[in-house]
């Protein structure tokens, strides 16, 4: 079994339109395919704020699929740490051997889910943007930005954060990262007036985003509620769009903004609703005009996990099998 290292993973897997298209079609997959993904498991550590979870899922005809473990523990930047961490392994579907170990902390998540978000816009947001938005500070906060930048040529980012300083560095980072210009919001009100495209990726459990903040051509994508206790947008958001989608409706009638609109009374279980897959496959339609406003509630997927996993190996392996170790490529990529 081989096991590679966060180090690895980060030389050779980075955020680009090459991501992009894999976890494209792994959404494209779970609606077009017999893809076996069971429920997530999910182990609370509330003393803590943390949470571990498990997610997998088996895509046909591929020899490998992934099993992720992975945490986040919101209180981890009082002792300096990221809030994420976690690995993947991958088993062979032909034996059930372990074949590697992705030592990842949490990197390989980090890349998919900001992936995830970015495939959401390109098919729900208006093709010409200007100003987007985003709430929340963190790690995720920045690979969403970046990786929006793939698919939509926005010139400025409007931030929201609790903390002045937290929101003081994100504009740094990110104008220099990205050359856009970065303002920093009073309220996340003023985040979504201003902007027409909004990501949320904080773990709150009460709702940051008011349906009458909505106006013609936002498109929203809310990525921070996966269990069952968190939530970002109210229930009227969802009810009040044009457009309601979703990475899995399974899992969002138990864990995402679904779960929360229908027990607010905003929404019905029998109600329909199109995930992005099918989009992506062409069975639903995605932006229909510049004047829908679009909703994507994104809670993870190991479809996605098992997509990243395989795209990560299969470039480990491809360097080695022509005779070269993975600090040759470090060596060659600094050079």
């Amino acid at each position: 079994m081989k096991i590679f290292t966060e180090s690895d993973i980060r030389s050779f897997i980075k955020l680009n339109k090459e991501v992009i298209h894999i976890i494209e079609d792994a959404f494209k997959q779970l609606v077009t395919k017999q893809v076996m993904m069971p429920p997530i498991m999910r182990i609370d550590v509330k003393e803590n704020n943390g949470e571990v979870d498990v997610k997998s899922a088996y895509i046909p005809d591929k020899d490998l699929f992934a099993i992720k473990v992975s945490s986040g523990f919101f209180n981890n930047n009082q002792l300096g740490l990221p809030s994420a961490n976690g690995f993947m392994m991958l088993i062979s579907t032909k034996t059930g051997e372990p074949k590697a170990f992705l030592l990842d902390n949490g990197y390989l998540t980090e890349i998919r889910t900001a992936v995830a978000g970015a495939v959401a816009a390109k098919y729900l947001a208006k093709d010409a943007v200007t100003t987007v938005g985003v709430i929340g500070t963190g790690a995720q906060a920045r690979y969403q930005m970046t990786a929006l930048k793939l698919v939509r040529d926005y010139k400025e980012i409007r931030v929201y954060g609790r903390s002045e300083s937290k929101v003081q560095k994100f504009k740094e980072e990110m104008e220099a990262a990205l050359n856009i210009t970065v303002i920093p919001a009073s309220s996340p009100e003023a985040v979504v007036k201003a902007s027409e495209i909004v990501v949320t990726t904080t773990p709150s459990k009460s709702p940051i985003i008011k349906s009458e903040w909505l106006h013609p051509g936002l498109h929203i994508t809310a990525m921070g509620s996966d269990a069952e206790d968190k939530q970002e947008l109210e229930g009227a958001v969802i009810a009040n769009s044009d457009r309601y989608v979703c990475d899995s409706k399974a899992q969002c009638l138990c864990l995402g903004e679904l779960h929360h609109a229908i027990k607010e009374g905003k929404m019905n279980q029998e109600d329909s609703v199109t995930e992005l897959g099918e989009i992506i496959a062409g069975a639903a339609p995605g932006r229909i005009n510049d004047h829908e406003v679009t909703v994507c509630d994104l809670t993870g997927t190991g479809v996605q996990d098992t997509a990243i996993a395989l795209h990560a190996y299969q470039q480990l392996e491809a360097f080695e099998t022509i005779g070269l170790t993975v600090e040759n490529h470090k060596q060659l990529t600094v050079m």
